[in-house]
């Protein structure tokens, strides 16, 4: 897909456990078992590897990997 999404799932795996084969860019994260407290710490290991600011409302249990992309792109992130 992108470096961005390469980068975002590589930060779940590495630091949160999840299985490489359960991520897909049309997978929620509530698949793979990221809650809303989970999603508070994917959101601040996003800020510090991406360097952007997500909100609580930009990274939802039902927003899929393709979503989180777009939100980081959104931001400007491209590599």
């Amino acid at each position: 897909m992108s470096t961005v999404y390469d980068r975002l799932s590589n930060l779940l795996i590495t630091k949160f456990g999840v299985g490489a084969a359960e991520i897909a860019p049309d997978v929620p994260l509530s698949e793979l078992e990221l809650d809303s407290l989970a999603l508070v710490e994917v959101a601040m290991a996003v800020q510090e590897e991406f360097g952007v600011d997500i909100g609580e409302s930009e990274l939802a249990p039902k927003h899929t990997m393709a979503d989180a992309v777009a939100v980081l792109t959104g931001k400007g992130v491209s590599v």
